[in-house]
């Protein structure tokens, strides 16, 4: 971690109706960034005064396509916050190999990992060539391979470990032409939103991070973001977590 970077002028955070998205989205707002865009499948309920919202869904890839025409370029920050734990129906995580189901793994890739790939497809091309620009995606620490050593939660850590894999590529492909550009991974720590809300009650005292915490301190790290940080996982407090 480097130098604080530029004030974010134009950002997007794709998730946006997400606990932890609508929080980043209030966070870019009280930093001062000029032009918010909050995407997300439905409309929040809220929105801060002067925010966009960006219909977007990550089942249809010509919707990604126009919401990235529609907030053209250029963009100093893209932020992925979607991402899913569980299943609506409550399928999943999977706590033995013998849980595996074909179609909800599948589910859960789309959603954690190939959506955020076409998200970078269509957005990407949105960042400016003449300065800092950064894409983020939120992963988790249960990606790292090397991190892990109790098992279980077999889609939700491949498909996180897939992601981090990803915005390693992407931050290689980005730095050949673009040596200012930052692609990165976040882990958030464990956030008080619907998506940890089954397994809070096991957790130690503090451990729980309130929704606008977590997005300040994410947002501090991507601050603090330079070209050599690219390509690797950082966790909420902006140390580098093992691939």
């Amino acid at each position: 971690m480097g130098h604080v970077g530029q004030q974010i002028e134009r950002a997007v955070v794709i998730g946006a109706s997400g606990g932890i998205g609508a929080a980043l989205v209030r966070g870019l707002v009280a930093r001062d960034a000029e032009e918010v865009f909050a995407a997300s499948r439905t409309r929040p309920e809220s929105l801060p005064e002067g925010v966009e919202w960006l219909p977007l869904d990550l089942d249809d890839e010509a919707n990604i396509a126009g919401a990235a025409q529609a907030v053209g370029k250029p963009l100093d920050c893209v932020i992925v916050a979607s991402g899913v734990l569980s299943l609506p129906d409550g399928t999943g995580p999977e706590r033995s190999y013998r849980q595996v189901e074909a179609d909800a793994m599948a589910r859960v890739f789309h959603l954690n990992t190939i959506g955020p790939a076409l998200i970078a497809k269509h957005f990407l091309p949105l960042l400016p060539r003449d300065r800092r620009a950064v894409f983020a995606a939120l992963s988790a620490r249960v990606g790292s391979i090397s991190d892990n050593g109790i098992g279980g939660w077999h889609s939700y850590r491949a498909s996180k470990a897939a992601l981090n894999m990803l915005m390693r590529n992407y931050a290689i492909e980005l730095g050949r032409a673009h040596r200012q550009a930052i692609c990165v991974a976040l882990h958030p720590g464990t956030v008080d939103t619907a998506l940890s809300e089954p397994f809070q009650a096991n957790l130690p005292d503090g451990q729980l991070t309130p929704p606008d915490q977590a997005a300040g301190n994410l947002l501090d790290v991507i601050d603090g973001l330079t070209p050599d940080d690219s390509g690797y996982l950082f966790d909420w407090a902006g140390a580098r977590v093992g691939f």
